[in-house]
């Protein structure tokens, strides 16, 4: 018992005095109960709050952050609360709260003050796209967790670029006042590629065939030139997304992408992708139907609009084009509320799908204005015209839509959003555009080589939101063996906010027209053409376009060679020409640049003589056909034709005369065939021709991704008829040309070729070598069996 008394006296002892050197009253000094050391540590107020450490920050600021002030009651709670406040705040480095009898003493620690921020090391990831990756600014307080998680920032942002490897370290670089340099080092690493794209459960498609739809590429050395064979998860997603759209375009509709695994290769400098998939049962459409709710709309009315047949293939995208159609040519008709929804049903026994089109009164709802964002530099007005509605109109999302894909077709935003928003009546919703903008600015820098031009260079300036306003103004040089052209040309898509796009042309050009790289020597003359164009162009329906432009030029033949035909001597000079023209042009082919399917037709009309100069109406018509059999297997019938005549009495000169032969007519040189004259051997152009190409795109056996392919042709067509030959020539005319009559040969008769070709969509641009024979041909037309063509823009 007196042990105990003793423990306890000692204990009391060692607190009073643990006590003392704290400031804190101890409980077991006072000898309380535990239970009332509580109250003990309360005891008192604080009379006082001493702040020390501060340097830019005022001591309310700090004092706002305080839970206690002077004449509150001493709480450990609420001092604890405080301290945490203050660290709260990422104002300080350090802060410690201690009592000095009974005054609350703060003492802290600024963080130092940023700067400015560098990066080091980067070059392939601009300044201005790190700076707006990190959050750390100049003159922000400094943190050790802010500048840690900008680290990760700039990690992430180089792994979306495909750089795996890159590292990031940051260094701080104390400055006086407080103030700190930020600067991060970076080390980029070298891009991590894609060294195999693997497929499994593939059973229908080659592994060949599925990397040519994927965005993502394998690494190559062809690829030097692009970014496609470099990992990005996103483009990853987008990926599987593609091989669903183009599985369910070929009828595969219980198709789905299982998994996608990218996985580092052991020496973690490539990625190995590999998507599992799902293909299941193609199927057939077998029953199609439509079910109309609206009054006084036959069904019989609706089925012809439809582009989906029964037996036809399940086609996904068709049954998009469809409900799209259906939905334009009903608004047209006046069903402004129509709403159009399918209902599929799969027959998996026999591989069928059912589908019904059902056609019903949408709810009343209207747009109440069109809200757009985003755009510092693209007038409102430019973006508006875009959409396919206006405020006040029945709400579609098709057409919603519409606008949005041809405000993204304008080529002026990285990023474009439309969604719809409730309005401020049920009845009422507003569109919201949201657009980031993107340089419209060109400067490319062309490099090329043909059998017809040689090697041939062109430099192309342009801008395609010039002001803000959406007119494109372009300035650009050709330079080639065969011509030399320079020419600025303005464009107003939207002539007076009407639907005509109106545009001013100024140009100057030399040419050789009947001169050939291959085949050397002087050129037999020189034609130099400068002037300038009105043009004006609208389109009539979605697919029916026409244009006008009126144009005036004057063309001067000059260098003559000595030994070329006289009938070209005596075209020598300057002629003036005032032309007035207009084309037509209906177009349903699925791509204009390299088309698998549809047709196109068009017609064209030139009459010169408007008020001056030389007088002629010239037509042309074109026309062409694709069929698709297969994806690779594309079938393309072209052809084309043109007749041209003098009125007033004026002949058809020298210059207005239509050449064929080299692009137009492979197997034959550049104005190969036509009238001309077999004592100097030059092509004295044509009045009237035809020309045509069947064409069919063939397979070569070996991975899309390589961009090659193949194919088989045939060109056929024919030059005659000539207005020069007829000229009469005098005694003196023939005693300049050493007394020799020029000998024109001159026949309707056909020409034709077949070929085999190749092209590369090489990492320079598309190559094409095509290697023709010609079949049927007249003994004074020039052959040329290889036809070599290739082009770049940087």
């Amino acid at each position: 018992m007196g042990a105990n008394r003793a423990t306890f006296r000692w204990l009391a002892m060692l607190a009073a005095s643990l006590a003392a050197a704290s400031g804190l009253p101890s409980a077991l000094a006072q000898r309380q109960p535990p239970q009332e050391r509580p109250a003990a540590a309360q005891a008192g107020t604080i009379a006082d709050v001493r702040i020390e450490g501060i340097q830019r920050i005022e001591p309310e600021t700090v004092r706002s952050y305080l839970l206690l002030q002077s004449g509150d009651a001493w709480d450990v709670e609420r001092i604890d609360r405080s301290l945490k406040a203050l660290y709260a705040t990422g104002l300080f480095a350090d802060v410690k709260l201690t009592r000095e009898g009974n005054t609350l003493v703060v003492r802290v620690v600024e963080n130092p003050i940023i700067n400015r921020i560098a990066f080091e090391g980067n070059s392939k990831v601009s300044d201005k796209d790190l700076n707006a990756e990190v959050q750390a600014r100049a003159r922000v307080v400094y943190t050790r967790t802010r500048v840690q998680n900008d680290v990760r920032r700039i990690v992430e942002l180089y792994r979306r670029q495909g750089r795996f490897a890159a590292t990031v370290e940051p260094k701080i670089i104390q400055l006086p006042e407080n103030r700190v340099d930020v600067v991060f080092e970076i080390n980029e690493g070298p891009p991590t590629g894609i060294r195999g794209i693997n497929f499994v459960g593939n059973r229908k498609f080659g592994d060949s065939t599925l990397r040519g739809v994927v965005e993502t590429k394998e690494s190559r050395w062809y690829r030097f030139l692009s970014t496609s064979d470099t990992y990005d998860p996103d483009r990853v997603a987008y990926d599987r997304e593609l091989l669903r759209k183009f599985y369910l375009s070929e009828g595969y509709a219980d198709f789905r992408v299982v998994s996608a695994v990218a996985e580092l290769t052991p020496d973690r400098d490539a990625f190995i992708l590999t998507f599992t998939v799902d293909e299941g049962e193609r199927y057939r459409f077998s029953n199609v139907d439509v079910d109309i709710a609206l009054k006084d709309l036959p069904r019989e009315a609706v089925l012809p609009l439809l582009t989906v047949r029964p037996d036809d293939w399940y086609n996904a995208e068709a049954v998009e084009r469809s409900i799209t159609l259906l939905t334009d040519t009903l608004r047209n008709r006046g069903c402004a509320f129509v709403e159009i929804r399918t209902e599929i049903t799969r027959n998996r026994d026999a591989n069928t799908v059912d589908i019904i089109f059902r056609v019903q009164e949408g709810p009343r709802v209207y747009v109440e204005r069109i809200d757009i964002t985003g755009n510092i530099r693209t007038l409102d007005k430019v973006i508006r015209r875009e959409f396919r509605l206006v405020e006040g109109d029945p709400f579609n999302t098709t057409r919603m839509q519409r606008s949005k894909e041809r405000i993204r077709n304008l080529g002026f935003f990285k990023k474009v959003d439309v969604s719809n928003v409730p309005g401020s009546a049920p009845d009422r919703t507003v569109i919201v555009v949201d657009v980031e903008e993107q340089s419209t600015g060109e400067l490319s820098l062309g490099l090329g080589f043909s059998t017809s031009d040689g090697p041939l260079a062109d430099v192309h300036v342009r801008e395609r939101n010039f002001l803000g306003r959406g007119q494109d103004l372009r300035l650009g040089t050709v330079l080639s063996f065969r011509s030399q052209q320079a020419d600025i040309s303005f464009t107003e898509p939207y002539f007076l906010d009407s639907n005509v796009a109106a545009g001013v042309d100024l140009f100057a050009i030399k040419t050789s027209p009947t001169s050939n790289f291959f085949s050397g020597g002087t050129p037999a003359y020189q034609q130099t053409s400068f002037g300038g164009s009105l043009r004006a162009g609208y389109q009539i329906t979605e697919d029916l376009r026409q244009t006008w432009k009126y144009t005036a030029r004057t063309d001067n033949i000059t260098d003559v060679a000595s030994d070329a035909s006289l009938f070209i001597q005596l075209q020598a000079g300057r002629r003036s020409t005032s032309e007035s023209d207009q084309v037509l042009l209906y177009n349903r082919r699925d791509n204009r640049t390299d088309p698998t399917g549809g047709y196109f037709a068009s017609i064209g009309n030139d009459f010169a003589g408007v008020g001056f100069g030389v007088q002629y109406l010239r037509n042309k018509a074109n026309v062409g056909y694709y069929y698709s059999f297969t994806p690779q297997w594309v079938l393309s019938v072209t052809s084309e034709a043109g007749y041209i005549f003098g009125w007033g009495g004026d002949p058809v000169f020298l210059q207005d005369s239509f050449f064929v032969g080299g692009d137009n007519l492979r197997g034959f040189a550049a104005a190969g065939i036509g009238p001309r004259d077999i004592v100097s051997g030059d092509a004295l152009g044509g009045k009237k021709y035809y020309i045509g190409t069947v064409s069919l795109g063939v397979p070569l056996g070996l991975p899309k991704e390589l961009g090659l392919s193949g194919r088989v042709f045939s060109d056929f067509g024919t030059l005659w008829s000539n207005d020069i030959k007829n000229q009469t020539l005098t005694p003196q005319q023939l005693a300049s040309n050493g007394g020799v009559a020029p000998i024109v040969k001159d026949t309707a008769a056909l020409r034709a070729s077949a070929g085999i070709g190749v092209t590369w969509k090489s990492p320079v641009g598309p190559i094409r070598l095509d290697v023709a024979y010609p079949f049927a041909k007249e003994s004074f037309d020039k052959t040329q069996f290889f036809h070599v063509s290739f082009g770049t823009r940087f």
